[in-house]
């Protein structure tokens, strides 16, 4: 008997937590990958609660408390606070929607998070990989639209394999982008970025369409900007795989990843005097926070400014 009760706590448990991700979607426009894994924090903490055999039916915040304690030491403080924030959110809209009468999370705070530098390459080797793009094949004129709009706009790469021609809009020098929880923003096109793109719609894209297998060929051609050598749509491994290559021909570190050239646009636009609240904007951040990491300075520019505010740092001391 108890073991059928069980069974269906869990059954219970597992239809109140597909009607949270289902409100997610729906109601809030999260994206598919918060969905995911708020779906996962909250089953996690189920089957800890089920191990301890309590179950979320009767979770409290001695339970919450001891399964967030459980992540101490195997988990970076960052990844128990967002478990806790999905935790939250979940309780929230228990108490909301009546499922629960209480919510056993709301008194708990995380712990205080780690602050690390965003890795991200300087302006010469940022242009040393811009640079290194060699050739005329359609992949090289491709690759070179690729890298200047990533660095040009600071786009995710998610945001970049998605792009169709009409986000573009060459005249006005702007990218329209869908962000995380399908928040449109703008993005900007140097000029660069803008002359790589011209060369790929002109020479590179027209080439790996014709590449398309026979059978595709009849079929209407692809929106999406960027596509592979098989004339489908760029996918995000497929640009990992691309840029990895790129930075290794440049003589660039391992661990270069496509985050890094928006981590490089945030930080060479602040370096050089950009104020915080744009590059917030242009980077699509809700909040003023996550785009202060980029706010670390460089020993360069420490130098520069110590020499320019310091009276006893100028040449001539005198004011």
């Amino acid at each position: 008997m108890a073991d059928a009760r069980g069974r269906a706590e869990l059954r219970k448990t597992e239809r109140v937590i597909d009607a949270f991700c289902v409100y997610l979607r729906d109601e809030t426009n999260a994206s598919p990958h918060t969905i995911k894994a708020y779906g996962t924090d909250v089953r996690q903490l189920a089957a800890f609660l089920e191990e301890r055999g309590t179950g979320m039916e009767r979770a409290d915040v001695y339970g919450v408390r001891a399964y967030l304690a459980s992540l101490a030491g195997a988990q970076r403080k960052s990844s128990i606070s967002r478990k806790l924030t999905a935790l939250k959110h979940f309780f929230r809209w228990c108490e909301r929607t009546g499922v629960r009468r209480n919510d056993p999370a709301a008194q708990l705070t995380g712990p205080k998070r780690e602050r690390y530098l965003p890795p991200h390459l300087s302006v010469d080797e940022m242009f040393r990989v811009l640079d290194g793009v060699a050739g005329v094949s359609p992949t090289a004129i491709r690759d070179r639209a690729i890298l200047e709009l990533l660095y040009s706009s600071g786009l995710r790469v998610s945001e970049l394999v998605a792009l169709d021609w009409e986000d573009l809009d060459r005249r006005a020098e702007v990218v329209r982008v869908l962000g995380k929880g399908r928040k449109e923003r703008i993005g900007l096109l140097g000029r660069p970025a803008l002359e790589a793109l011209d060369a790929y719609l002109a020479d590179g894209r027209p080439v790996l369409l014709a590449q398309r297998p026979t059978a595709l060929r009849g079929s209407a051609p692809p929106t999406h900007v960027f596509l592979n050598h098989k004339g489908a749509p760029l996918g995000v491994r497929g640009l990992r795989y691309r840029l990895d290559r790129l930075c290794r021909q440049a003589g660039l570190p391992e661990g270069v990843s496509p985050h890094t050239l928006r981590h490089s646009f945030a930080t060479h636009l602040l370096e050089g005097g950009a104020d915080l609240r744009v590059v917030q904007e242009l980077l699509g951040h809700e909040s003023l926070a996550t785009t202060q990491i980029y706010t670390h300075v460089s020993p360069t520019r420490l130098r520069t400014a110590y020499r320019e505010a310091h009276p006893r740092a100028r040449r001539d001391p005198r004011p």
